[in-house]
């Protein structure tokens, strides 16, 4: 099942889109027939041949079971198709030449490749798309930056500040204990 009906409807609405301009379903293409289905989101995993690259299903991310299928001559036209589009979450290569794997994997503008894999995740690692898949990472140390927000605070104080080395109290950061940013707590560490 996809999100929501709402969301089904756009998933046909392209899938439509993809036939108007002359692609051509090798399976799927609709809502399943089957009884079970009748009242759910439920669309049937789709595979589209036959596009150019101008067509929305190949240029809008469709995030249902939909995927387009584009021949190519050369890797350079490879690599133009895969980055002709205004979109980068996510990509994969299938291929059994690893050199050939690790040149696409660093010039295809995506935020994540799998090669000869599809949704292996680590939640220790990076997640994140480029383009208009959106800026920032989720996982791992990464998502710290992410969800923080830096703030730089300039206090002038009234009375000369000691020289570096002199200041009294805590050596390190982790040893002031009782910072709030809930209750913006100030702790003087230069007495």
């Amino acid at each position: 099942s996809v999100i929501s009906f709402q969301h089904l409807n756009k998933i046909e609405s392209m899938v439509n889109d993809a036939i108007k301009y002359g692609g051509k379903i090798l399976c799927g293409g609709k809502r399943p027939d089957a009884e079970w289905a009748k009242n759910g989101a439920f669309y049937e995993p789709t595979v589209i041949t036959g596009l150019s690259q101008t067509c929305s299903t190949i240029q809008e991310e469709i995030f249902g079971p939909v995927v387009t299928i584009q021949s190519f001559k050369n890797d350079e036209e490879a690599l133009a198709l895969a980055n002709g589009v205004r979109y980068g979450l996510a990509s994969c290569i299938w291929t059994s030449n690893l050199e050939r794997a690790h040149t696409f994997a660093q010039a295809i503008e995506s935020g994540i490749v799998w090669v000869n894999s599809w949704m292996v995740r680590d939640l220790n690692t990076p997640f994140g798309g480029i383009k208009h898949s959106g800026v920032g990472r989720e996982g791992g140390v990464h998502s710290l930056e992410y969800f923080s927000e830096a703030k730089n605070i300039y206090i002038h104080l009234p009375r000369p500040v000691p020289p570096a080395g002199t200041i009294t109290g805590p050596k390190k950061l982790s040893d002031i204990t009782n910072i709030s940013s809930k209750t913006n707590n100030i702790i003087d560490v230069s007495a």
